[in-house]
């Protein structure tokens, strides 16, 4: 409860808040825009009263991210739920809103130097690289709510403004609290952003500053004892059905109770600040007597970055059975139930110089960077300490042309000492818009030499089986994607060296052949009468299966829809979504160490998932009904929906779920 009530300020605000919505929603240019030096009389009835001027509460808004020079509108569409749930279609959880989870299209780990290893929640993180940079002439609010079946809830909300044209603040916060529905499967993750940013007056100091933290809370069960017990009539309540992990605590499906028991609990805290100063040519425009408007071309560029950020990674399990830590992890607890508990605790501290020219005065999306890195890293295990640091030298080169028909990036980072001493990635990719047919070609190459995670270190207190004498992984991307408003087309080939895994749930081990990985992807909008569309994406990828990655061969995700507006504002988008992976043997998850383990003796054979959606908007206030699901139908003993697909072994997804959201945009 106390959580929910860290929340209870920005609801005060959004509340009091002036909340008459614009003619036209964020993310365009305002149909109410009208001549500056044109004074307009408001217009009054016979009754005295003042008429609303919409112009007056219209929002222009637009957002960009750190390193870019891109700018984009805020998104108001709603044929996509994946706008709305933290979770994209093209991954898989464990079963639960917040569960460990993987994507079903590979994902190659690009990123050198140093890096704890636990990623299974990294799909439920606030990071500094998606934070986002608003530029807005109204303050802008957004208040969303979600509840599901098994008290699932979710709450998101986000604030920005420009108190002056020189400064923007914010904030985000989200929470989702799901106690799942079979037994030691709650989750609840708290996360929260404050972001901001400011020029001088004269356009020649910047700063951007972002506070980002994530609170991941989320109970382990080690999946069910068995898969017989899904067609059992008598335990149609899925809370009956034993589970590897914790099923001697009492099952209560509470949303307001986040102590975890037996389970995860990954904590961290970033804060990040950039100062530049810029040497260039000035210049200024008299907009009248009393105001002018200052301008800068900027010629080279100081830049200073620094970064503090603390990690915490905690398992812990007040009633470990000693018969399964024996069995899965060759752990012998002291008595038959025992509590057992691993942490790493990581503090790093970073500072960044760099220098940034600029070729050409008047297009800032030209520029050449070059810089060094200082990083100092402490850990903290359970019987240890260490302590390291590592330097690097990173450089960019980017230009966005000034009809923007061409977008030409490098950049790379090579850590020339400390821990990571060899690490580097190389990235360069060609954007080029042909015309309407083809619309922007890309053209991509990614070469990455890594350390492997700390976690395959013997150090770590999670690591139960590993040699410490793993060479550094390296990784090749290269592709093409050609995008338009119809349809997307593309091709990623991947190629692994010397790469680093798990196995039998605690084993580390590293694949010394090479992996090759090839996937071609498309997407397409079929349109019937400019109401009834189908989107459709398919993804096909094919490695070596000897490999110890193990990847469905085929993926789509499908969706029927009748769209349209009516009545002015009322905007609908319902019918039917359907995703569909081909057979294959899914990894195992691991609860004690966070990691999903390539098995090869479970084939996982899911019938399609089908949901039926109804999405609206009206202004800025948009709602949705889900039920998911809909394929778990079974009439065996009985009528409900028992017929459960799995995401990994032993962990089957939920049955029906009704599922509804809000959400409202504000204009103060």
């Amino acid at each position: 409860m106390k959580k929910i009530c860290l929340f209870i300020p920005a609801l005060f605000f959004l509340v009091n808040a002036f909340c008459q919505e614009p003619t036209k929603l964020p993310g365009g240019i305002n149909k109410n825009r009208t001549n500056p030096n044109q004074q307009t009389v408001p217009k009054k009835d016979s009754l005295g009263f003042e008429h609303r001027d919409d112009a007056k509460d219209s929002i222009n808004i637009y957002y960009r991210y750190l390193d870019s020079v891109r700018r984009y509108p805020i998104d108001s569409s709603i044929n996509d739920f994946d706008k709305y749930y933290p979770l994209p279609s093209s991954w898989q959880n464990l079963g639960n809103n917040g569960a460990a989870a993987f994507p079903l299209i590979f994902k190659p780990n690009l990123k050198p130097g140093w890096d704890a290893g636990f990623h299974a929640y990294d799909v439920y993180r606030f990071t500094l690289e998606e934070t986002r940079f608003y530029k807005t002439n109204h303050p802008f609010s957004m208040l969303g709510y979600q509840l599901a079946s098994g008290k699932e809830q979710m709450i998101k909300a986000m604030h920005t403004q420009n108190p002056k044209p020189n400064l923007n603040f914010g904030f985000d916060y989200r929470l989702i609290s799901a106690p799942g529905f079979f037994v030691t499967q709650n989750t609840n993750h708290n996360n929260f952003r404050i972001f901001g940013n400011y020029q001088g007056k004269r356009k020649r100091y910047s700063s951007w500053l972002v506070m980002a933290g994530n609170t991941l809370r989320a109970s382990e069960n080690g999946g069910i004892t068995s898969e017989s017990f899904l067609l059992d009539p008598n335990k149609k309540k899925r809370f009956s059905i034993p589970v590897n992990l914790g099923g001697a605590a009492a099952f209560e499906p509470n949303p307001f109770i986040t102590k975890i028991n037996t389970g995860n609990i990954y904590r961290d805290v970033n804060f990040f600040i950039r100062q530049s100063y810029d040497i260039g040519k000035r210049d200024s425009v008299a907009i009248n007597d009393s105001t002018t408007e200052y301008l800068f071309y900027p010629k080279l560029r100081l830049q200073h970055s620094f970064t503090y950020n603390t990690q915490q990674y905690t398992f812990r399990d007040d009633n470990g059975d000693s018969l399964y830590y024996q069995r899965a992890y060759k752990l012998k607890l002291a008595t038959p139930i025992d509590s057992i508990s691993f942490s790493d605790k990581w503090t790093v501290l970073t500072n960044d110089f760099s220098l940034v020219q600029f070729p050409d005065t008047k297009n800032t999306s030209q520029y050449i960077s070059a810089g060094i890195a200082l990083q100092n890293i402490n850990g903290n295990f359970t019987s240890s300490t260490v302590n390291f640091y590592n330097a690097s030298l990173h450089g960019a080169y980017k230009n966005l042309t000034r009809n923007k028909l061409w977008d030409i990036t490098l950049n790379g980072q090579f850590y020339i000492t400390g821990f990571n001493a060899g690490d580097y990635n190389l990235n360069a990719s060609l954007n080029r818009y042909l015309n309407k047919k083809w619309g922007d070609v890309r053209l991509f190459f990614s070469n990455a030499n890594r350390t492997p995670s700390f976690n395959f270190d013997y150090r770590s207190s999670f690591n139960l089986g590993s040699n410490n004498n793993f060479k550094k992984e390296n990784i090749t991307s290269f592709g093409a994607t050609s995008a338009n408003a119809l349809f997307q087309l593309g091709f990623i080939n991947n190629l692994l060296t010397n790469y680093s895994y798990f196995y039998n749930y605690y084993q580390a081990e590293q694949y010394s052949k090479p992996i090759n990985i090839l996937q071609v992807f498309a997407t397409k909008k079929f349109s019937y009468h400019n109401k009834w569309n189908w989107y459709t994406e398919a993804v096909l990828q094919q490695t070596d299966a000897a490999s110890p990655i193990r990847l469905p061969l085929f993926y789509t995700r499908n969706r029927f829809s009748f769209e349209g507006k009516y009545f002015k504002n009322l905007n609908i988008s319902t019918g039917l979504e359907v995703r569909y992976f081909t057979p294959y043997k899914a990894n195992n998850y691991s609860p004690l160490n966070g990691q999903f383990v390539p098995q090869d003796t479970v084939t996982i054979k899911n019938i399609p998932d089908i949901h039926a959606f109804l999405h609206f908007r009206i202004k800025g206030f948009t709602a949705y009904l889900r039920a998911e699901n809909l394929n778990t139908v079974s009439f065996k003993n009985g009528f409900g929906f028992i017929n459960n697909n799995f995401a990994a072994p032993l962990y089957p997804t939920p049955g029906l779920i009704i599922r509804f959201g809000v959400r409202w945009w504000f204009v103060n």
